[in-house]
């Protein structure tokens, strides 16, 4: 079963080479177990979303870039999150502050086309 998702949870991304730690704000208004739900808008690169350590995706331009420098050898980079849509799999009928809540098995996608998921919901 589904469980919602709170500040702590951890993340992973498919060309992450380590989890991330999900923040929320701490004025969200609804709270579990002292801490704050997420909800679908929660997925702004670098406030909500923070980075996977390393970077193993040729889509992204660093990483191309420092590939092609060492001759087609996956060179891994830095992370640094590109999501640009909301979270989906969500609680459509539960809404925190006008959007949906977020469970465990909501799911986001990079620009970099890394698949962003919830391995730990944090509570």
């Amino acid at each position: 079963m589904a469980t919602y998702v709170v500040q702590g949870a951890k993340l992973k991304c498919t060309f992450g080479s380590q989890e991330s730690t999900f923040q929320i704000p701490m004025d969200h208004k609804i709270y579990i177990n002292n801490k704050p739900q997420g909800n679908m808008m929660d997925f702004k690169p670098m406030m909500n979303i923070m980075p996977f350590g390393l970077c193993s995706s040729l889509a992204n331009p660093t990483v191309a870039a420092a590939t092609a420098a060492a001759s087609g050898v996956l060179q891994k980079m830095p992370c640094i999150p590109a999501t640009v849509t909301p979270w989906f799999n969500v609680k459509m009928n539960v809404l925190l502050e006008m959007f949906p809540a977020m469970l465990d098995s909501s799911k986001t996608m990079c620009m970099w086309c890394g698949m962003i998921s919830i391995t730990n919901n944090g509570q």
